[in-house]
C-alpha cells in the first residue's frame, strides 16, 4: 500500500457519504491518473432508476465520453467490492489498478465470489488493493442497510 492510496480512498469514502445523504447504496468511487482525480461518483441507482448505474460504471462511462478507450495508466479507488457488471467492465477498459475497501460477499466479484480481474482466461489482468479503509466502508453499508429495515 502506498500512503497516497489512503488519501484516496477517504476522498471514495466521501463520496461514499454523499451517496448515503441522497438515499443510495453508500458506494463512493474515483480514478486516478498521473496523481490527479479523473473523476470521481457515487451509486445513483435510485436517482437514475437504474440498477446499472453503479459508481465504478459511472466513472467508467464518463472517462469513455471523454474519448479515453484503455485506462491501463489508472487507479480505480472504490469503497465496495465491484460486482461482476463492474469487474468485466473494468478487464475490458483494461484498468490498471484496483483498489477497493469491504468485501462484499453476496456479489463480489474480486475475490469473494469469483475472481474477474485476475482470471487468467481473460485478456487483460488487474493489479488489485482490497480492505483499504473495509472498516470504515462496511460501517457505512451496515448503518444504510439497518435503517431500511
Amino acid at each position: 500500500m502506498k500512503e497516497r492510496d489512503l488519501s484516496w480512498m477517504n476522498i471514495a469514502l466521501a463520496e461514499a457519504d454523499k451517496a448515503f445523504a441522497e438515499d443510495e447504496i453508500p458506494v463512493g468511487a474515483l480514478l486516478i491518473k498521473d496523481n490527479e482525480i479523473i473523476a470521481k461518483n457515487h451509486n445513483r441507482t435510485r436517482q437514475l432508476n437504474d440498477p446499472s448505474a453503479h459508481a465504478e460504471k459511472l466513472i467508467i462511462e464518463e472517462c469513455i465520453k471523454q474519448n479515453r478507450k484503455y485506462l491501463t495508466d489508472c487507479t480505480l479507488y472504490v469503497t465496495l467490492e465491484p460486482c461482476s457488471m463492474c469487474a468485466g467492465l473494468m478487464v475490458l477498459v483494461r484498468l490498471g489498478r484496483l483498489v477497493f475497501g469491504a468485501h462484499d460477499p453476496k456479489t463480489g466479484a474480486v475475490g469473494s465470489l469469483y475472481n474477474i480481474p485476475l482470471d487468467r482466461q481473460l485478456n487483460h489482468n488487474i493489479e488489485i488493493l482490497q480492505g483499504l479503509l473495509a472498516e470504515e466502508s462496511s460501517r457505512l453499508l451496515k448503518t444504510f442497510f439497518k435503517n431500511k429495515r
